[in-house]
């Protein structure tokens, strides 16, 4: 009877990881997916206090600009697999250029590094500090995204 219900448990245990590596490609792309939802939802916050729809909350503006500036130091070498662009896979909008121009995605990344800690050091000082620091980190994004993302 031990040895079944052993057995059963390190089914269930492998279940998962079998479940995750079933498809590498889209587990790539999901989990990458994720990462920028994650800096999305931060931004989302400033955002929504730069533009008035949500009160100015100093506290939260540093959460958020210090959750993007932690997010930043995050190694995102395994994200970026080859076969994960838009040319060869479904459900993402990566643009082969990625691949193409590393040195170029490099700088861009280091770009939005700088601007995040830029936030971070006045995105609590007043809604005006905040806001105008956003202008910069979002502009990071957008020439990211208007190199290395399909519409």
């Amino acid at each position: 009877m031990r040895r079944i219900v052993i057995a059963a448990m390190a089914a269930a245990v492998s279940i998962p990881t079998v479940a995750f590596a079933a498809d590498p490609i889209q587990d790539t792309i999901k989990a990458r997916q994720g990462y920028y939802k994650l800096i999305g939802a931060n931004m989302g916050i400033l955002a929504g206090m730069a533009k008035g729809e949500v009160d100015y909350d100093s506290d939260a503006a540093q959460v958020a600009a210090d959750n993007i500036v932690t997010l930043t130091t995050y190694n995102l070498g395994h994200l970026f697999i080859p076969g994960t662009s838009n040319a060869d896979a479904e459900g993402t909008r990566a643009l082969p250029a990625i691949w193409e121009d590393f040195p170029g995605v490099a700088a861009k990344g280091k770009a939005f590094k700088e601007a995040a800690m830029a936030m971070q050091a006045v995105a609590g000082a007043g809604q005006g500090e905040m806001a105008g620091a956003l202008g910069t980190l979002g502009g990071t994004c957008k020439g990211c995204h208007t190199d290395y993302r399909a519409k």
